[in-house]
């Protein structure tokens, strides 16, 4: 979806949304209450301005207008395969981004993530991935990772991780299988202003994604793992 046409829908044709380039960022109200904003578009790869961009933004709502929600549009290929952003540190402003979210999180701000079009890879790990909550529209086209791409990875031949990806989501993309790891939480179906609502009503700082993953058959034993973990400590 066009993000216009999604912030026409979501906050009327009035918005306060601005593009700059593959960067959007406004201040919207939204049942009497204001909120920040921030995203990308045009399938956006994630270099070290934009990672900035993004974190400067997150930082000013954090300073400027503690506790006000943020939403994260998310549109990205991934991160920005350039020499010159591995030169200057894309790795380190991108873990900047995902520690400023974390960091709004923490202070009360409820974060939400909704993919709208695309997301890939390290783009999405370090904003959807990281919010309170990350949603999707159904039309949505999300991975971390091709086949071919993680065969590399894992040195495992393509057409074992093909019929891997049949049966575990863990292996295979689409907005379907990140619904049953637990990754996204739910799609937003028909009325995008009442699944926002119902967003930021249920925004929690506590991270159910393991939890969700069980219950869905998706991650079958990350939150055995964790309550493990936290049962030895």
């Amino acid at each position: 979806m066009d993000w216009n046409l999604l912030a026409c829908q979501l906050f009327g044709n009035g918005h306060r949304i601005t593009r700059e380039g593959d960067f959007l960022h406004g201040e919207v109200a939204f049942d009497s209450e204001m909120l920040t904003v921030i995203g990308t578009t045009a399938h956006a790869p994630i270099g070290v301005q934009l990672a900035l961009q993004q974190a400067r933004v997150v930082l000013d709502t954090i300073t400027h207008q503690p506790g006000r929600a943020i939403l994260l549009l998310i549109d990205t290929q991934g991160q920005q395969l350039r020499r010159r952003d591995e030169l200057l540190g894309i790795n380190r402003a991108m873990a900047h981004l995902g520690m400023c979210i974390d960091l709004a999180r923490r202070r009360g701000h409820r974060v939400i993530g909704l993919v709208y079009d695309q997301a890939l890879s390290g783009g999405f790990i370090t904003s959807g991935l990281i919010a309170d909550a990350c949603d999707a529209l159904p039309e949505a086209e999300i991975r971390v990772m091709r086949l071919p791409a993680m065969a590399r990875v894992t040195k495992l031949p393509e057409s074992m991780l093909a019929r891997l990806s049949e049966s575990n989501p863990v292996f295979a993309p689409g907005v379907d299988n990140y619904i049953a790891m637990g990754g996204v939480r739910r799609l937003w179906k028909g009325d995008l202003v009442a699944a926002l609502r119902q967003a930021l009503a249920e925004a929690s700082p506590t991270d159910r994604r393991a939890e969700d993953g069980a219950a869905r058959g998706g991650r079958r034993m990350a939150a055995a793992v964790i309550q493990r973990v936290l049962d030895a400590a």
